[in-house]
C-alpha cells in the first residue's frame, strides 16, 4: 500500500494524529503551567459582625450610609469568589463605590451541620443571618444570591420580606430540566451510586462534587487548560485564570441531606420550576416575592444554562434582567467583571435609594 504522500491524497489519519498530539501537548503544558504558577491569594480579612456554627458574616463596608448588600454564595464553594484577588474583588470594588457589602461565608459543615437540610440553612441559618444584619445596621439589606445561593435567597426573601429590601440573583438555576431534561435526570441518577458514601461520611466530599460538575460539561476542562497553555502567564488573563482555578479546587463538602435534595428534588423532579420545592413545609414561589430584583444571566454559562435562569426571572413580579456576554464565574470574578456585572449592579442598587 502506497503512502498518501505518494498518491497525492490528503492523509486524514495523519492529520488527526498530529492534531491529537498537539492538543495533548497543550493540555499537559497548561496543567503543568498552572501547577507551578507563582500567584497566591493574599488579601486582608475584613471584620466579622456575626458568627454561628461554621458560618460568619464579613463586613467590607467603610461607612454606615452605604446600601447594605448581603451576598450569599453556594454551599459547595468558598465565599471568597466575591473577594478573589487584588483588582478582582467585587466586594472591595462595591465598597469603594459607596455600597456596604457583606459576605455570608458558610464555612465547611461541622459534625452537627452534616445533618442540616435545606430548611435548616434557609429558615434557620440564613434567616438568623438576616436578623443579625438588620440589628447591626439598623435596616434590611439587599439579598444577593449566587448560583445555589440564589435559590436559598429566593426562599428567604419570600419567607421574611420584612428583613430583605431587594433581591439580586446571579446565575441562579430554576428550571433544572431546561434545556436538556435528560442530562438533568442523568445527574440525578448518580445519587444511587453516592448513597453509600453519604451514609459513611455524612457529606458529599469535594472530589465527588467536582466529578459531578465535570459530567455537566466534560470537554470544558481540557479546553480551558489548552487555552491557558497559550497565554502570557504573567498577563492579566492568566492571573485571573489561576485565581479562579484555585477557588474552584478549594471546594466545600455538602451536607448529605442537602446533597440528596439537590440531586433528587432539583435535578430529578425539577421541583423548583414545578412549584413543588418546599422550605419549612411551604412551597417556594418566586411569584410571591414582591421586592425589586436584579437578575444577572450570563449568556455563556455552561453550568447554569441561560434558559434555566430565565425561567426564574419570568416568575418574579419586579425583575430587571441583565444578560452579560460572560461565563458562570467570569461574570462575577473575571477580568471584565467590573463592566459585565459590578457596574450594572451598582447602577441598579443606586436606583433603589
Amino acid at each position: 500500500m502506497r503512502r498518501a504522500a505518494e498518491t497525492g491524497q490528503f492523509d486524514f489519519a495523519g492529520a488527526v494524529d498530529a492534531e491529537v498530539t498537539a492538543q495533548d501537548r497543550n493540555l499537559i503544558a497548561g496543567i503543568a503551567a498552572y501547577r507551578r504558577h507563582a500567584w497566591r491569594r493574599d488579601l486582608p480579612v475584613p471584620p466579622t459582625i456575626w458568627t454561628e456554627g461554621s458560618a460568619r458574616i464579613l463586613d467590607y463596608g467603610t461607612g454606615p450610609n452605604g446600601q447594605p448588600v448581603l451576598f450569599v454564595p453556594s454551599l459547595i464553594n468558598r465565599a471568597y469568589v466575591f473577594d478573589l484577588r487584588q483588582g478582582g474583588s467585587a466586594m472591595r470594588w462595591l465598597a469603594a463605590h459607596g455600597v456596604r457589602p457583606l459576605l455570608l461565608d458558610w464555612g465547611a459543615p461541622t459534625e452537627a451541620e452534616r445533618a442540616f437540610t435545606l430548611t435548616d440553612y434557609v429558615a434557620g441559618r440564613l434567616e438568623r443571618a438576616l436578623i443579625a444584619t438588620n440589628r447591626a445596621l439598623g435596616r434590611g439589606p439587599v439579598l444577593a444570591g449566587y448560583c445555589m445561593g440564589g435559590l436559598l435567597a429566593v426562599a428567604a426573601a419570600q419567607r421574611r420580606p420584612d428583613l430583605v429590601n431587594g433581591l439580586v440573583l446571579l446565575a441562579v438555576p430554576w428550571d433544572f430540566h431546561s434545556p436538556d431534561a435528560s442530562r438533568a435526570r442523568m445527574t440525578a441518577q448518580t445519587l444511587g451510586f453516592l448513597e453509600p458514601l453519604l451514609d459513611l461520611h455524612g457529606v458529599l466530599p469535594v472530589d465527588f462534587l467536582q466529578a459531578l460538575f465535570a459530567l455537566l460539561d466534560p470537554w470544558s476542562i481540557g479546553e480551558k487548560y489548552r487555552r491557558f497553555a497559550l497565554m502570557d502567564h504573567d498577563g492579566e488573563a492568566a492571573l485571573s485564570f489561576v485565581a479562579m482555578e484555585d477557588w474552584l479546587n478549594d471546594g466545600v463538602p455538602l451536607a448529605a441531606p442537602v446533597a440528596r435534595a439537590c440531586l433528587s428534588e432539583w435535578y430529578g423532579e425539577n421541583a423548583p420550576a414545578r412549584l413543588q420545592w418546599r422550605i419549612a413545609g411551604d412551597v417556594v414561589d418566586p411569584g410571591q416575592v414582591m421586592q425589586s430584583a436584579f437578575v444577572a444571566i450570563p449568556s455563556r454559562d455552561r453550568l447554569v444554562p441561560p434558559e434555566s435562569a430565565r425561567a426564574l426571572a419570568a416568575c418574579l413580579p419586579h425583575a430587571m434582567v441583565h444578560e452579560p456576554h460572560a461565563g458562570h464565574i467570569g461574570m462575577v470574578a473575571g477580568p471584565r467583571a467590573a463592566t459585565q456585572l459590578w457596574r450594572p449592579l451598582l447602577g441598579w442598587l443606586q436606583g433603589l435609594c
